[in-house]
């Protein structure tokens, strides 16, 4: 059987429902993880999310900022969420697919929204910037004690670094830039690695292609001046690497009306 996955940080559930009632027509992934839903628990929109063909629905928000979700086409055997950093601000939720799944029963899927960092890449002046650095910090250290790739297990989310050299649309000028400095590359590089995850994306499409998930409201002109940043991503356990079949960017999101800055990533695995 094929698994679908998909990652998007949505920027708002409630604002671009529409796009996401359109991305699930259109691609028709078995799972969807989303990211900064911004939307707390009592206003989720449940029940028009599940009638998008998805009746199984968790989520984890919070009045205005942040939020995961994960909506899937099968029941799952277990939830579960995390604080990190000694904080309730809604960045993380797993599942773990029921044996009604078939051969995707008993796979986790963890959905992760790391912060931003703010625009200061320095955590004695910026505090967001530090709060983002001791995140990663904490990831890695439930990958060591945790062991998540102990077994079948899926890693998405708005991981807001860039961290290869043609994962942004230039090197040398976003060294300094909050979300591919030296610092913040070489740590989630390292708790990946650590943690036996393998970079989906990079496993099929390696460098030197230039790929993107993120283009900046900024820009007066996204598609023309093109630059990009891969900000979100799919991490596969090492079980799971030789399934993937295929793994893509669905770039023409970020041109529909009312986009978000960031578009669906969707990894097709072979089970």
């Amino acid at each position: 059987m094929q698994l679908t996955v998909s990652t998007w940080n949505i920027n708002s559930v409630r604002l671009r429902i529409d796009q996401v009632r359109r991305f699930l027509s259109e691609r028709r992934p078995d799972i969807l993880c989303l990211q900064e839903t911004k939307c707390p628990n009592d206003k989720f929109p449940l029940k028009e999310l599940q009638s998008f063909g998805y009746p199984f629905v968790v989520h984890m928000g919070q009045k205005g900022y942040n939020g995961v979700a994960i909506l899937s086409r099968y029941p799952f055997s277990a939830t579960s969420n995390m604080e990190m950093c000694g904080r309730a601000d809604a960045r993380h939720i797993t599942v773990t697919l029921a044996r009604d799944a078939k051969k995707a029963g008993g796979i986790t899927i963890h959905n992760f929204y790391i912060p931003a960092g703010g625009d200061i890449p320095d955590p004695k002046l910026n505090e967001k910037f530090q709060h983002k650095l001791q995140f990663m910090e904490e990831l890695r250290a439930w990958g060591g004690t945790a062991k998540p790739t102990g077994a079948p297990a899926i890693l998405v989310g708005d991981l807001n670094v860039a961290p290869l050299e043609h994962d942004v649309w230039s090197h040398k000028q976003l060294l300094d830039v909050v979300s591919h400095t030296p610092v913040e590359t070489k740590a989630l590089e390292e708790l990946r690695g650590e943690a036996g995850w393998t970079d989906a994306m990079r496993h099929l499409r390696p460098e030197p292609e230039k790929i993107y998930s993120w283009w900046s409201y900024r820009s007066p002109d996204w598609a023309a001046a093109n630059k990009g940043r891969r900000l979100d991503h799919i991490w596969l356990s090492g079980d799971l690497a030789g399934t993937l079949k295929s793994i893509d960017v669905s770039r023409e999101t970020r041109g529909w009306e009312r986009p978000s800055d960031h578009v669906p990533v969707t990894a097709v695995l072979e089970l």
